[in-house]
């Protein structure tokens, strides 16, 4: 492929002090590129100091060029905004063009106020440098020339006193040295040139040039200046350099105490600068960095804050605003108030920490990206209050449940180019609604006594009762792909064990998903709790959801392995019930019967291949190879269609051998699985071991030793004898339906139905009684006597056990 660029494309991507070779330069670029294989930046001799020569004769910085034209080619269009308004949505910001990001005061200063934060400094030169070589326009509005300054007159004040302080004295013991209230302005003066020194050596490091403007109110207010200014910025862009910007600090007058003037925003702190200078640019976008996650609805640390993920203004009086931060001029109530004011006059938004040493690395580009980071600031008003956004669809009548079938259908018409295995996912059948209803009429039957039950009742002493019992998790939060059959499913075993439930569904089903949930609402209405199931619309409200510790008590990910680490990465705090792949093995044994195996293998692999407990791997015995079961396994796999994958032992039984296996922990979801072969009944168990996901592996044999050794190894969440691994589901174990089959070794495993969303609390009802009434010098002894639990308590329960003297 021949690409061809214009000027402005090489003016753009080659630094200023790189131009003069810049046709040279680019020729081999576009070579360099074409070797992918190849890596030029590790093949560089270098001078210790992150320079130096490439292999090839180049720069080193020209060799970051190749990368940064790799990255070119796969990133997404830079458009801008369109119509000068602002973006709606997250996503949408990785469009932005032209960003201004505010560094505060806290985020430049060091703990101690006197100097700079170098390491945090860096990272973000280093993030910022990354946007503008991809050909974004960055402009900073940076603090900082006040603490660089007090640091080098506080080191000069006491270099000054110490010689001072030697000569009077006659030695060199230096006695404590008040030092100075030091004047902000003074400060600035002799820390702003030292700040532009340091941004311009870290820029440089990434062959980055940068600019020093200074600003003060009648900059803006003057219609003379403000043009010039516009002009001064719009050049240095259209060079390629970042410009940093900064209130003249040495020179400029007292805030004034009105912050806005007949509509337009005055400078008194770097907020409003920034606000302001993002609006005369036209920027796409303003991050302003601080040392807070984003907005809170109340003052971060107070009981029950909430972080905003979404802000829309007309919101802005449900929000109580605390004190400034520690250092700089503006609190969250200043960089709110130019936020909005920016949003309304076209600029994007987002406030989030500049601080936390695990995102510090990462957090403007994942702003830049669309990642859920800090608050943003949007026109648009969210369905229903900050995260919770659950979907609002009008109501339906019931009878749209009859019509399920045909939205369904419809819906796959547009899904776009999916798998055969998905699709089958997706689709509902007249079968699978049927299975359904019988699930459901099962639930109901078990909910009857499922929570408030005994499970085991103690007489601790006499007059003194222990019980368990059961009661609901709390609040689960279930994130499924493609299966809308779970919605009814999952939202009736969590009804049926009283917990509220949080459905996220994949996007491929959102219509059909839409019209079950609000089949589902209309059940719940008649009993008045219509909102305990509801619909997470969105992949970002889930990403909030998992931050919710105090809120939600369990999530389950139902779907890939991919998801199920998502949400483990996502969740902060929160237990997660999920399971890894379902890698199933079906192991055929030398006393295997010939008609049984058939069954098993076909119905396991091909009964619905799409299903997390269908064979992915067949182990057969080596005894069996060239006889006539093997035969017979082989025609029938290939009646069935099934393609068939080669373990690496099978392969080498045969001259030529189907397509290898890549991994011998694929789970093809498909009619594809892969045959190996092993020696022995034992080398099964510890190829399951190795390979498995730990959920459901059969044995087939007509040895009941083997059969119970099998059993009693393999340490999977389901082991089945003589059985197709498809029995492993809820609604077959008699369970009504599934929330998922679990791999995890905690309070449930398998498929997890009614009892798997339960948990249970002690109940001791007593008379009086201590625990220095045990102790040694104390008067009752404990009975530990077990009691019924299938009948109600009462005092007849504790007619035994009178109290006993030691």
């Amino acid at each position: 492929m021949l690409c061809l660029f214009g000027s402005t494309f090489l003016v753009r991507l080659i630094a200023p002090e790189r131009c003069v070779k810049s046709a040279q330069t680019f020729l081999l670029v576009l070579l360099m590129w074409q070797f992918e294989g190849c890596d030029y930046v590790d093949s560089r001799v270098t001078d210790g100091r992150g320079g130096g020569v490439s292999l090839l004769g180049l720069p080193h910085e020209i060799n970051k060029t190749k990368k940064h034209v790799s990255e070119l080619s796969t990133c997404t269009v830079l458009q801008g905004r369109a119509n000068g308004s602002s973006f709606a949505y997250r996503s949408e910001l990785r469009h932005a063009k032209r960003i201004v990001v505010k560094l505060g005061s806290a985020v430049v200063t060091r703990g101690d106020e006197c100097g700079l934060a170098l390491g945090r400094l860096a990272s973000i030169v280093e993030q910022v440098a990354m946007l503008q070589n991809q050909g974004r326009e960055m402009m900073i509005v940076t603090s900082g020339a006040v603490a660089f300054g007090k640091q080098r007159l506080r080191h000069e004040i006491l270099l000054s006193q110490s010689v001072r302080q030697a000569l009077h004295s006659g030695h060199n013991q230096l006695k404590d040295m008040a030092l100075p209230v030091l004047e902000a302005r003074a400060c600035a003066a002799a820390g702003q040139s030292g700040l532009m020194a340091l941004y311009e050596a870290m820029f440089t490091q990434y062959s980055t040039c940068t600019a020093q403007i200074l600003v003060t109110n009648l900059d803006f207010h003057n219609d003379d200046k403000r043009q010039n200014l516009n002009s001064t910025l719009r050049e240095l862009l259209r060079m390629n350099i970042v410009p940093i910007i900064n209130t003249n600090d040495a020179v400029v007058s007292a805030p004034e105490p009105n912050s806005d003037l007949q509509g337009v925003i005055s400078i008194k702190d770097n907020d409003s600068l920034a606000a302001r200078l993002a609006v005369e640019m036209k920027a796409d976008l303003l991050i302003a960095l601080s040392d807070v996650e984003g907005l809170y609805d109340s003052p971060p640390g107070t009981d029950d804050a909430k972080l905003i993920d979404i802000f829309y203004p007309g919101d802005q009086q449900s929000i109580t605003f605390g004190t400034k931060s520690r250092v700089g001029l503006g609190g969250m109530e200043a960089k709110v108030k130019a936020a909005v004011w920016a949003l309304q006059s076209g600029t994007s938004v987002v406030i989030a920490n500049g601080t936390h040493p695990k995102v510090t690395g990462h957090v403007i580009t994942d702003i830049v990206e669309g990642k859920k980071v800090g608050t943003f600031f949007t026109e648009i008003k969210p369905a229903g209050e900050y995260i919770w956004n659950v979907t609002e669809v009008p109501v339906l009548p019931a009878s749209l449940l009859k019509s399920v079938l045909s939205l369904n259908q419809y819906s796959l018409l547009f899904t776009g180019s999916l798998s055969a295995a998905l699709l089958k996912r997706l689709s509902l059948s007249p079968s699978k609604l049927n299975s359904l209803a019988i699930g459901l009429r099962q639930i109901a039957v078990a909910a009857q006594d499922s929570v408030g039950r005994v499970l085991r009742r103690t007489r601790v002493a006499h007059n003194l009762v222990l019980e368990q019992i059961t009661v609901p998790i709390g609040v689960l939060l279930v994130i499924f792909e493609a299966r809308p059959d779970c919605l009814p499913q999952v939202s009736a075993l969590a009804i049926a064990s009283g917990n509220a439930l949080l459905l996220k569904g994949g996007k491929e089903a959102a219509n059909t998903n839409r019209v079950l949930h609000q089949i589902t609402q209309e059940a719940l209405s008649m009993h008045g709790v219509t909102d305990a199931v509801q619909l997470v619309s969105t992949r970002e409200e889930v990403e909030d959801l998992c931050r919710l510790d105090k809120m939600i008590d369990l999530i389950i990910p139902r779907g890939s392995s991919q998801l199920v680490r998502e949400i483990q990465r996502a969740a902060k705090g929160i237990p997660v019930l999920g399971h890894s792949e379902g890698i199933c093995h079906v192991y055929i044994d030398t006393e295997a019967d010939i008609d049984k195996v058939i069954k098993i293998v076909r119905d396991s692999k091909c009964d619905y291949p799409a299903a997390c407990n269908s064979m992915e791997t067949l182990l057969i015995h080596r005894d069996v190879l060239r006889t006539p079961l093997f035969d017979q396994i082989i025609d029938m796999l290939r009646t069935e269609q099934v393609k068939i994958h080669a373990g690496p032992q099978f392969a080498s039984y045969l001259t030529f051998s189907p397509s290898e296996a890549k991994s011998l922990r694929t789970e093809y979801s498909d009619l594809e699985c892969c045959l190996e072969v092993v020696d022995s009944m034992q080398d099964a168990v510890d190829h399951i071991h190795k390979y498995g996901s730990f959920h459901t592996d059969t044995i087939i044999t007509e040895n009941e030793d083997t059969a119970e050794k099998f059993l009693h190894q393999v340490d999977s969440a389901c082991v089945f004898w003589n059985a197709s691994s498809r029995f492993a589901d809820g609604y077959r174990f008699g369970l009504g339906a599934e929330v998922g089959i679990s791999t995890a070794r905690i309070h449930a495993r398998g498929p997890v139905g009614l009892e798997g969303l339960l948990t249970s609390k002690w109940v001791l009802r007593g008379d009086g009684h201590t625990a220095a009434d045990f102790s040694d010098h104390g008067t009752m002894t404990y009975l530990h006597e077990n009691l019924p639990v299938g009948e109600p308590l009462t005092s007849g329960n504790d007619q035994k056990g009178e109290k006993v003297e030691k």
